[in-house]
């Protein structure tokens, strides 16, 4: 019995949206141009994809966005015919992006807020895999203030300190039996406050091409003194945790970015991201109590991962701009560590949308963004879940800006 608790708590998953556990959902314009956005001075949300961008903007302004977010996703255990989905659940990434200073001014300053890790994963408290996992959700907040300078007419350096809010939520059954005859529950709950940074360098070529370099650095998301809840026999329940300690390693993330203008009216943006996977080596655990439940080490052994992004813009009208992108995305997680929490796989991309310009100083952006995960057959080294997964990822989105 303490075999199949070990294995029930080795390695707390966390989930989040668009490469494993990482959501690229910072910006309408960008999400609507497949997450491209690197290479040009697009909008306020420059902040995020390249600082050194920010002083280039000619205007300053404020947005604030949402990208509600569904997940369809479905298990077939190996050897049966009966295909298991996901509750439907929806997050809600959010976004908002401040930029000011004179825009005659070499210096520029940027703020912003969004959400560059989170997710909801939700199961029938019954279903095969629910010791492993019956809900996640996991939200990790970035707080940015950024400075940007332009060093010449044409190039253009950036950087932001970044401080990381977090919190996560897991629930799972437990393999023992109440005296109601179900299963036991545990929940683990904990928050997390931590640093990173933002930099970046953006140039415009005498080609008329812009060019971008950023790169995120990781965040070490700490979970402390977390809490741990059990729903056990209460004869065991004083040979259980209370609290436990744990880190998460969020990525660094290194982007190239384009930007071309083959005409006034409409550009073209490209994308290429790195995403420094590797760090992720494995997940540790302490308790406070042993008694029942040891300290844990669960390998993860991902691999840093690329993705492709093109995006399109035509300014069709004085007050439309239409959009639409597409993009590829290769998984960093390994054979035999796919899990219901992050069941990932290679994914296609493919997004759309449109700007409308309502007066000289307000605007409203929307998005479309549709994410294709392909089907993937494993079974996981530590629980030895064996199935296919298959997920869908339908997130439409809506920004408002003011400029002055």
């Amino acid at each position: 019995m303490k075999k199949k608790l070990l294995i029930f708590l080795l390695g707390l998953p966390f989930l989040g949206y668009a490469q494993s556990f990482q959501v690229n959902l910072q910006g309408q314009k960008q999400i609507a141009m497949g997450g491209a956005g690197t290479g040009v001075a697009l909008d306020e949300a420059a902040v995020f994809f390249n600082p050194g961008a920010v002083s280039f903007l000619k205007q300053n302004g404020v947005q604030a966005g949402i990208s509600p977010l569904l997940l369809k996703t479905s298990f077939r255990e190996a050897g049966s015919n009966i295909t298991e989905h996901n509750k439907d659940k929806v997050a809600t990434p959010i976004m908002g992006y401040a930029v000011f200073g004179s825009p005659a001014s070499r210096l520029r300053f940027g703020l912003g807020i969004y959400t560059p890790f989170g997710g909801a994963m939700h199961w029938d408290e019954n279903w095969t895999g629910k010791y492993t996992v019956t809900s996640l959700d996991l939200r990790a907040i970035f707080v940015q203030p950024t400075l940007s300078y332009k060093i010449t007419d044409h190039i253009g350096i950036g950087a932001g300190l970044v401080y990381s809010n977090g919190h996560v939520d897991l629930r799972r059954a437990v393999p023992l039996t109440l005296s109601s005859g179900e299963s036991g529950t545990a929940k683990l709950e904990g928050s997390t406050h931590d640093f990173g940074w933002n930099a970046g360098i953006y140039v415009e070529t005498i080609s008329g091409v812009s060019i971008g370099v950023t790169h995120r650095s990781s965040v070490n998301a700490r979970v402390k003194d977390g809490d741990a809840t059990f729903k056990v026999p209460d004869a065991l329940l004083s040979s259980f945790p209370t609290k436990f300690t744990a880190t998460l390693p969020l990525p660094a993330t290194s982007t190239l970015g384009f930007g071309f203008y083959p005409s006034d009216k409409t550009t073209i943006l490209f994308d290429v991201n790195w995403v420094h996977w590797s760090k992720y080596k494995d997940l540790s655990f302490d308790y406070d109590n042993n008694a029942r439940i040891a300290d844990t080490k669960s390998p993860r052994n991902y691999h840093d991962a690329a993705a492709l992004r093109l995006g399109f813009q035509n300014q069709t009208t004085a007050k439309l701009v239409l959009r639409a992108g597409v993009g590829y995305a290769f998984t960093p997680v390994g054979v035999g560590y796919v899990t219901p929490e992050v069941p990932d796989a290679d994914r296609v991309l493919l997004s759309a949308g449109l700007g409308y310009k309502a007066s000289e100083r307000f605007s409203v952006d929307l998005s479309f963004l549709y994410e294709n995960v392909k089907t993937r057959s494993e079974t996981n080294i530590e629980t030895n879940l064996n199935g296919s997964f298959k997920t869908l990822a339908y997130i439409p989105g809506i920004a408002l800006t003011y400029k002055w």
